[in-house]
């Protein structure tokens, strides 16, 4: 029997002005390294009234500005889970893009263990699949200006914040937080999980081949899909309507046809 719903509670660990009080299901959002909640800004509008977006807001970033980001995984699970608990008496769903597909995929296992809940389906894009060993050295841990300069290869952050001093005084924290807790993770083998698993890559995006997104098919016992897009590692500023229409299909196939 399916949960009753609810108006959406006011949690700072969520960024929306669009709530949906008869909404069927719960799709959170997670976000890149260095990027914050405000980069699913337009998704509410893009779905139906069936389906709440709730992009999450992490500490150390836009109205948690004030906060200190947390630079671990496990550390961020715990405290994320009991904030986000109480907006799970629906069905959920994940999305996350780069660093947001490996805290939605971890958060999905330690729901399964600690709660007894899974999302009814989890979307991951621009990553990895997390058995599979980073290639880059680590660089959280440089000088600034060395990190800075690893930045720019990288191609994520703007040239013009690069440039600004002061902007990069704000924001070098929570990016340096960010690297630091996708590079200290270590991959744990546990069973598959339940729910289908979808993986998006870019097709220009020579940090996650398609081999490797292919490779997430690994992580379920449910259906398994691959879509690429066109674009680098940031094909989703470019693909917003295509990725959320992507979404909304494959939601309609399951959780909200039940």
């Amino acid at each position: 029997m399916s949960r009753p719903s609810v108006p959406s509670m006011k949690n700072e660990w969520i960024l929306s002005s669009h709530p949906k009080p008869h909404a069927k299901l719960r799709l959170f959002c997670f976000p890149y390294a260095g990027g914050n909640a405000v980069i699913y800004r337009s998704w509410p509008e893009l779905f139906p009234q069936e389906i709440e977006v709730c992009p999450v807001q992490l500490p150390g970033r836009g109205n948690r500005l004030l906060e200190p980001p947390i630079n671990r995984l496990d550390s961020l699970l715990e405290v994320m889970t009991e904030a986000l608990l109480p907006l799970m008496n629906l069905p959920f769903a994940f999305f996350g893009h780069s660093m947001g597909a490996l805290i939605s995929f971890e958060f999905a296992r330690y729901l399964r263990r600690n709660k007894g809940l899974e999302p009814v389906h989890l979307f991951v894009s621009a990553h990895r699949a997390p058995q599979i060993p980073r290639a880059r050295s680590d660089i959280h841990q440089l000088p600034d200006q060395e990190f800075i300069q690893s930045l720019k290869k990288l191609n994520g952050t703007p040239e013009d914040a690069l440039q600004n001093e002061e902007l990069m005084k704000l924001l070098l924290p929570v990016i340096r937080s960010d690297f630091a807790l996708c590079e200290t993770y270590e991959y744990r083998r546990e069973s598959p999980l339940g729910c289908p698993i979808t993986a998006m890559g870019g097709s220009e995006d020579t940090g996650v081949p398609v081999e490797h997104v292919a490779a997430w098919k690994d992580h379920t016992v449910n259906t398994f899909a691959m879509q690429l897009f066109s674009g680098d590692h940031f094909f989703l500023h470019d693909h917003q309507k295509q990725l959320s229409e992507l979404i909304f299909q494959n939601l309609t196939l399951s959780a909200l046809a039940r």
